[in-house]
């Protein structure tokens, strides 16, 4: 099953969306992006081979690869807040 996680985040009168979107265990990376009104204005590939060589039963596998997700969320959030992505 392929994953996501989404949030908002305001700043400075702005609301920027955040997407981190599963590419697949194939590709073994998600894609993490910041939109504001629509318009992509950073992006990033995510790597998660390690999670895969674990070798983790499906659900194991989705919590550890969600909790990647809000950690690289959480970092992008603080960028936000210190002005790095304006």
């Amino acid at each position: 099953m392929i994953i996501g996680v989404n949030r908002t985040c305001a700043h400075e009168g702005r609301e920027y969306h955040i997407q981190c979107e599963d590419l697949g265990v194939e590709q073994a990376s998600f894609e993490v992006r910041v939109y504001d009104k629509g318009t992509v204005l950073w992006h990033k590939r995510v790597p998660y081979a390690d999670i895969v060589a674990r070798n983790l039963p499906k659900i194991e596998f989705e919590e550890a690869l969600r909790a990647l997700m809000e950690k690289t969320i959480h970092t992008v959030q603080a960028a936000i807040s210190k002005g790095k992505l304006n």
